[in-house]
């Protein structure tokens, strides 16, 4: 453990190395600390913070500037949040209260917003809708080999999909299978949709001479409606802050946000359930060494989880510099994510 007057100085160098982004020197940290301490002793401090790992020299004659270490240290120890300012405050209501037709629309207008405040990256997924509740599947045919699927839950979500059937199905046959595949379902929530539901279903299908080829169009329009979906807003930010001129590494980079399995393990760092009860709730920072690709060796993930009661819980997410401004941007995505829980709780209001 530091001693005060070195958590002192450490938050001093980090805030401020946060705002310059050059190395912070004694005689910077004796002007901006809230005690009288001489040029001397900071630097004493200082030194002894280098052989701590908690701060670093760029080169012999430099200032300090942070560690990996020594934000894990001001994060675990010594942030504190700062209430965000009301020009802030109005944009997010305004941006939010809008016309939203779904869900999905309200997450993704989070996303943005996010990037849009921030000059992040920013990501947003919607809550898990296990429990929603199925109230209508449709086949509408689209030309001879392809339909499109469309499934209804009472959450007000719809989700559809155009698939490309292997043979010619008449309308008959396919009314026919959606008559009785809405018979199994309707009313049932996502999450009552097993494999054993669907084999029952298939043999109701195979026994009346429907289209069992509906069946797969069944399966995979639920899946994608009980899914989590996520968005992404702001990957040009990345550049920002990124120093590397290498082109191949510049498109490694953009190439890991186009692959959904890149962006659900980067998020999925946090678990959803925190043994550790002081962590529960909390804006999770991680740092850059410990994100899953040395891309990202230069950044922080800051992450939060938004809870809809019975609706699910959802994830929102900013990527952005290492020296980031960490008390106004835990801040901001503590704020955001209660407001985006209040306006995704109003639109399910209007199902009940």
């Amino acid at each position: 453990m530091l001693t005060e007057r070195q958590e002192l100085i450490l938050k001093t160098i980090i805030q401020d190395f946060t705002t310059s982004h050059e190395p912070v020197g004694s005689k910077t940290v004796m002007n901006q600390l809230p005690i009288k301490v001489s040029s001397a002793t900071i630097r004493n401090e200082m030194a002894a913070l280098e052989e701590k790992g908690l701060l670093e020299k760029t080169h012999s004659s430099s200032g300090r500037i942070p560690s990996s270490a020594g934000y894990r240290y001001y994060l675990d120890n010594l942030v504190d949040p700062v209430k965000i300012p009301n020009s802030v405050y109005n944009r997010i209501i305004y941006q939010l209260d809008q016309p939203f037709n779904q869900v999905n629309e309200i997450v993704q207008e989070a996303a943005k917003i996010l990037s849009d405040l921030t000059n992040y990256t920013a990501f947003a997924a919607s809550p898990e809708t296990y429990d929603a509740l199925i109230t209508g599947f449709r086949i509408v045919p689209l030309s001879e080999h392809q339909v499109m699927a469309i499934l209804v839950t009472d959450d007000g979500n719809v989700k559809n999909q155009v698939y490309t059937l292997s043979h010619h199905s008449n309308g008959e046959e396919i009314e026919k299978a959606v008559r009785l595949i809405n018979d199994q379902l309707t009313g049932k929530p996502l999450s009552s949709v097993s494999s054993d539901l669907l084999h029952k279903i298939a043999n109701h299908l195979l026994s009346r001479g429907s289209a069992v080829e509906i069946l797969d169009l069944l399966q995979d329009v639920v899946k994608d409606a009980a899914s989590e979906q996520m968005y992404v807003d702001g990957q040009i930010n990345l550049l920002n802050d990124y120093h590397h001129n290498d082109v191949a590494k510049i498109k490694s980079l953009y190439e890991m946000f186009d692959q959904s399995d890149e962006i659900y393990r980067l998020i999925g760092l946090v678990p959803k359930q925190e043994s550790d009860d002081k962590k529960k709730g909390k804006v999770q920072v991680t740092l850059g060494p410990d994100l899953p690709s040395d891309l990202l060796k230069n950044y922080s993930l800051l992450t939060a989880q938004y809870s809809v009661g019975k609706y699910g819980k959802g994830t929102i997410a900013l990527l952005g510099p290492t020296n980031m401004p960490y008390s106004q941007m835990i801040g901001l995505l503590d704020y955001f994510r209660n407001e985006l829980a209040r306006k995704l709780l109003d639109y399910y209001g209007r199902f009940r």
